[in-house]
């Protein structure tokens, strides 16, 4: 061949290549978007009503439970804030309580001296600084003791409906399952499903996949090729996935 067949024959596999490799990210977004679909069909299927888990009587109360219910469940810290919220249902009054007995309320949670200390400082916070009443911002939120971004974030979602996406471990397991993300870390894991979902579901989504993670995509019941969604989601799927912990 020619010096001008070769150049052409190198121009024309460069083209392929690059046509080849456009169609499969394209034929892949498809493939998400479409995942995506499904994912926000089934759950409102399953899920049309999302309750808020956490029994609470007001704003401060869902904060206090929130906080407390990390690496503790659900159910435990129902049980054991009833009586707390009883004596203690407002940041003045909590304060008051004092952190010995709010510690002696809650002593059957995980980290509970940390998490009696948390919360006493941060009802003294509110109390004194914000006059009593629960901020409504990221920053003054996050500013408090004891919470961080994911606390903030459900407490700006479910009390002032500022469009949130929490995650926590069931949505940062069901998320990689699902082939919406790398699971690199949760920071990683709320941007990308911020940018996949649409923003007017965020605050109700996050709720869905919670309930399904619990319910029927478990760390021990499911592997990624067991549930109903991640067989519809993957039906040619065979091996488990091994997902990063958040």
């Amino acid at each position: 061949k020619t010096a001008y067949e070769i150049s052409a024959c190198l121009v024309g596999s460069e083209m392929c290549i690059r046509d080849s490799f456009i169609h499969n990210a394209i034929h892949n977004a498809m493939k998400k978007d479409e995942r995506i679909k499904i994912i926000i069909k089934r759950l409102e299927e399953i899920y049309p009503e999302t309750p808020i888990p956490l029994d609470h009587q007001n704003e401060f109360t869902l904060l206090v439970a929130v906080l407390l219910s990390a690496q503790s469940t659900d159910k435990k810290v129902n049980e054991l804030t009833k009586e707390l919220f009883k004596v203690a249902p407002s940041a003045e009054k909590m304060y008051k309580l004092g952190e010995n007995k709010i510690y002696n309320y809650i002593k059957q949670l995980g980290l509970a001296k940390t998490k009696a200390k948390n919360t006493h400082n941060l009802s003294k916070i509110i109390y004194e600084r914000f006059n009593n009443i629960v901020p409504n911002s990221f920053e003054e939120l996050e500013s408090l003791p004891g919470v961080g971004h994911k606390t903030a974030s459900v407490v700006m979602s479910q009390v002032f409906g500022v469009p949130s996406f929490p995650v926590d471990t069931h949505i940062h397991r069901l998320s990689q399952r699902w082939g919406l993300t790398s699971g690199k870390n949760v920071i990683q894991t709320e941007k990308d499903l911020k940018r996949l979902f649409p923003k007017n579901l965020w605050n109700k989504l996050h709720l869905q996949i919670i309930f399904y993670g619990r319910e029927y995509c478990s760390a021990r019941g499911c592997n990624g090729t067991n549930c109903n969604l991640c067989k519809e989601l993957y039906p040619n799927r065979k091996k488990a996935i091994i997902c990063l912990k958040a």
